[in-house]
């Protein structure tokens, strides 16, 4: 698929001018995509979780400084961490500029580049390559440098418009211990590349969701 192509289909800044829980169920579908020396990849979003800046106590606004001036971006920019000083993680900056709210990619299904993915991870069952968002990273080759890229414009990664899943599951999300029952991880229950927490409710359909060009 060439570049033409691929920037036709890129959300656009205005897609992303709407509140982080609606952005964190509308991603679902999308295509994650990067470009590097080594290849093109991409993969099609299949968990999300929703961090709503100051009212949301698991927000990194909330728990470090840098977090804070990284969530406070206009929204669309990329936000990357590290995990436990591991595992590097890849968000979504949403919510106007000075207003502190991220999307988490939690899961991808490989789409593009499958054999640069598996070899990034060093397995054999491409399903798993992009189960966890720091797998997803790893079989991206996203990197702790592509904090504060802007996905809109961005010639390394982008987001690609995509068709969301029949159902949408929602659950609490993993691993949080601050805000624990909050209803904020999305996750396309059909998926095999979600991750093994799969108790979850369903919402009435992949439409409660408006999807702008």
């Amino acid at each position: 698929m060439n570049s033409e192509i691929r920037e036709h289909r890129r959300l656009n800044l205005e897609w992303y001018a709407r509140p982080t829980e609606e952005i964190a169920r509308a991603l679902l579908g999308t295509y994650l995509v990067t470009r590097s020396a080594e290849g093109t990849t991409s993969g099609r979003i299949v968990e999300t979780e929703a961090y709503l800046g100051d009212r949301d106590a698991a927000s990194h606004a909330n728990l470090y400084k840098r977090g804070r001036s990284a969530l406070i971006r206009r929204y669309g920019h990329v936000y990357m961490y590290r995990s436990y000083g591991i595992h590097t993680i890849f968000n979504v900056v949403t919510e106007k500029e000075g207003i502190a709210g991220a999307v988490l990619i939690r899961a991808i299904e490989p789409v593009i580049g499958g054999e640069l993915m598996l070899t990034r991870r060093g397995i054999d069952r491409l399903e798993k390559c992009g189960q966890g968002p720091g797998n997803l990273c790893i079989a991206l080759g996203l990197r702790l440098d592509d904090d504060g890229n802007d996905l809109t414009t961005d010639v390394r990664v982008w987001l690609e418009q995509g068709v969301q899943p029949d159902e949408i599951a929602v659950s609490t999300r993993i691993g949080i211990t601050k805000n624990p029952d909050a209803l904020l991880r999305f996750f396309d229950p059909a998926s095999r590349s979600v991750s093994g927490h799969r108790r979850a409710q369903l919402l009435e359909s992949a439409t409660v969701v408006d999807l702008p060009e």
